[in-house]
């Protein structure tokens, strides 16, 4: 593991508090963004000036704003592709939402939900094989996502509070968006029929979401019924169960407001 010297460090904390950006400062002085991120974290920890620390802004706690389109979308994210841990040296727990490399705009729609909802947080990323984790750390992960618990998220129950499901009523696409970004994706099928005594290749697209958890998967689905949207089962010969949109109409109007990852 390459360690990092005092005076690089240093560096790296007069650009940080002079107000550049995690990804800036670590691509600067070659330094891992989660590196980068622990020691902001750790710096304002000393100086008391942990995010949240002084400043009533949490919805939840004091009533602060909340967007809650980013919020429907990002609880999505977490349904499918998030964690909420707290390490023992740590102080403030965090949000890591892992999302392969291979879309980059996922990434950067992650972490613009993330400064949407705590607009007083840093958001970091840590470089893992073949994939990102999304990071913010905040003391009120808990009253924001209650879905957390210990266990896997299929092994225990996953039900939206009713302030949550107000919000996922009130925007409905952005927490699909969500889901589809985390276990979903965009893909073409095809079939061969024989016309006129002539095989002939036919291609169409369908969305699919794969998910272990049957309580997320009835949310995903209940909200497609609340849109208009026509789905079905299909069979998997894993444990995780599939819902697939194939139809041209529901297809067309997922392309409206989803489309492909990208």
């Amino acid at each position: 593991m390459r360690m990092h010297g005092t005076e690089v460090r240093q560096k790296a904390l007069i650009l940080l508090r002079s107000g550049s950006r995690n990804t800036d400062v670590a691509r600067a002085l070659d330094v891992p963004p989660g590196t980068i991120g622990y020691w902001l974290h750790m710096d304002r920890a000393k100086r008391g000036a942990c995010p949240g620390r002084g400043s009533p802004n949490c919805p939840r706690c004091h009533g602060g704003e909340l967007d809650q389109a980013a919020y429907s979308y990002l609880l999505a994210l977490y349904l499918g592709d998030g964690h909420i841990i707290q390490y023992s040296r740590h102080r403030v727990p965090s949000l890591m939402i892992t999302c392969t490399e291979t879309w980059p705009g996922l990434m950067d729609a992650c972490e613009a939900a993330m400064r949407a909802v705590f607009p007083d947080n840093s958001v970091c990323r840590l470089r893992r094989t073949g994939c990102r984790n999304v990071k913010i750390y905040s003391k009120h992960l808990w009253c924001m996502f209650p879905q957390h618990g210990p266990g896997k998220k299929h092994e225990r129950l996953i039900a939206l509070e009713p302030w949550q499901q107000k919000i996922v009523e009130a925007y409905p696409w952005e927490f699909v968006r969500g889901l589809i970004h985390s276990d979903g994706c965009r893909i073409t099928n095809w079939t061969v029929r024989t016309v006129g005594g002539v095989r002939k290749r036919y291609e169409y697209p369908r969305y699919i979401f794969t998910n272990t958890s049957t309580d997320i998967l009835k949310l995903y689905t209940d909200t497609l019924d609340k849109l208009g949207v026509e789905w079905k089962n299909t069979r998997q010969s894993r444990d995780a169960k599939s819902i697939s949109v194939a139809r041209r109409a529901s297809v067309a109007l997922m392309d409206v407001h989803i489309g492909p990852k990208y």
